[in-house]
């Protein structure tokens, strides 16, 4: 007899697997097919995780560096790749064994192999030599993303993407990273502080470019007094790799030329869709510039066929696909739920210091006709940043005049990617910078700085 599933999810990365886990909790007849033989996707195998986990250990690393400052006095240290490799690993393996047991918790039936659409209402599961089919009333297309390459670039042992990096053995000497979005510019502060002389190259005017102008500027003016060599408006020209080390000729915003010899090249120019050998073909589901699209439902040109995460020209970002999966299983469940604000998405960068943001920048909020009010407030003036020593940044609001509406939180410093929740809130109730001034925030705390930037929008705050 053959199982007629509700859901049928092609993808267990975090948009696909936190689709089945609410499916689950639904009461929805679920599958997740997965081509890995584990779960999680690249989120927790080559992305978001591991590269957090080497973040970390970037951070302690300097911890001990400054630890004389505290008085602490460490005489000998090292850095133990071997070891930071199998930590890595360790914190893997743990969370996808999490994944496994979510899928057996919400009783979602696990099928192994490439996932592909068969015809309607039809999945092709296929595993080795062998081909299963699996019907569907609704299907879920979560298949996420890869890095993007270069046209005549060849990958090698020195010239290699964010897949290859978290793997390595040895700390180059030399890292040159191509591309200062968050992937590029993270890589650059781990390896920075593991000893690699680092060199970081973007094509566009500013580094982490989709971040407010002012984020920009201060993380660039960081990465340069902590040594990254930054070149912004620099075009790569071509790339020589030899047997020792790979050189690097590119264009600047001058016309004037930058070369550069490095032992290896990061490429970090993006991530494109994984839409090849999907089964998308002969069907009514199209693509834009690679991407699938989609109406304001995630349904693709095929009825009852979803798409989500990475294979959408949203953010691609762990928790947007999350909360694409459970929008898109409640409607199938026959709920209502809310359609997604993707101006009220955070976004969270884990580089040193630490970028977070949610909502409109002061230019897209003046692009919009809004009457722009901003405040700010430094982290220098705050007494929890003086005690862990880290005083860079501050926190910028932006606000609509007229109504004192929050429009967007844009943070660099400390603990930035952990302080942007409150933001998140504040813009989900559609809070004004009143409401924040007078919620009453513990001391001393990172988060003052909220209140105090608030405060700023008034010309009140009361520490600077």
């Amino acid at each position: 007899m053959t199982t007629t599933y509700d859901v049928v999810i092609i993808g267990s990365g975090p948009g696909g697997y936190v689709a089945a886990v609410r499916a689950g909790q639904l009461g929805l007849k679920t599958a997740l097919v997965e081509k890995d033989p584990f779960l999680g996707g690249t989120c927790l195998h080559r992305g978001c995780i591991p590269t957090k986990e080497l973040l970390h250990t970037a951070d302690v690393l300097q911890e001990i560096r400054d630890a004389r400052r505290r008085g602490i006095v460490v005489d000998k240290f090292s850095l133990d790749m071997a070891a930071v490799q199998k930590r890595k690993t360790q914190v893997v393996d743990k969370l996808a064994k999490g994944v496994e047991y979510l899928m057996k918790k919400r009783k979602v039936d696990v099928i192994h192999g490439r996932g592909k659409l068969a015809g309607r209402g039809r999945v092709a599961v296929t595993n080795g030599g062998s081909t299963q089919e699996i019907t569907a009333k609704n299907i879920v297309l979560a298949t996420g993303s890869v890095p993007k390459l270069i046209p005549g670039f060849t990958l090698g042992p020195r010239v290699i993407t964010s897949d290859e990096v978290l793997n390595l053995t040895e700390v180059p000497r030399r890292l040159t990273v191509l591309g200062a979005g968050a992937v590029g510019v993270e890589f650059a502060s781990i390896y920075l502080r593991f000893g690699s002389q680092v060199t970081l190259i973007e094509m566009l005017p500013r580094i982490v470019p989709f971040e407010d102008e002012e984020i920009s500027a201060e993380l660039l003016k960081a990465f340069r007094k902590r040594g990254i060599d930054v070149h912004v408006n620099t075009r790569v020209e071509k790339v020589e790799a030899g047997g020792a080390s790979v050189k690097v000729t590119a264009k600047g915003p001058e016309g004037q030329a930058v070369n550069v010899e490095t032992d290896v090249l990061l490429l970090a120019v993006g991530r494109r869709p994984v839409t090849e050998d999907l089964g998308i073909e002969g069907t009514k589901i199209r693509l834009e510039k690679g991407f699938i699209a989609v109406d304001e439902n995630l349904v693709t040109g095929e009825p009852n066929v979803y798409a989500i995460g990475d294979l959408l020209p949203t953010q691609q970002l762990a928790h947007v696909a999350s909360a694409e999966g459970i929008f898109v299983v409640e409607r199938i469940a026959g709920k209502n739920p809310a359609h997604l604000r993707y101006d009220a998405m955070p976004a969270a960068t884990y580089c040193d210091p630490e970028v977070a943001s949610v909502g409109l920048t002061e230019a897209e909020a003046r692009r919009r006709g809004h009457k722009v009010k901003v405040g700010r407030f430094p982290f220098s003036a705050i007494s929890k940043a003086a005690i862990l020593a880290s005083t860079e940044g501050w926190v910028k609001i932006v606000t609509d005049e007229t109504y004192d509406e929050v429009l967007g939180v844009h943070i660099i410093g400390p603990r930035a990617t952990e302080l942007i929740a409150e933001a998140c809130v504040a813009l989900r109730l559609e809070t004004s910078a009143s409401d924040l001034i007078y919620t009453v925030h513990p001391h001393p705390t990172l988060s003052e700085a909220m209140k105090e930037a608030a405060e700023d929008v008034h010309g009140e705050a009361i520490h600077i």
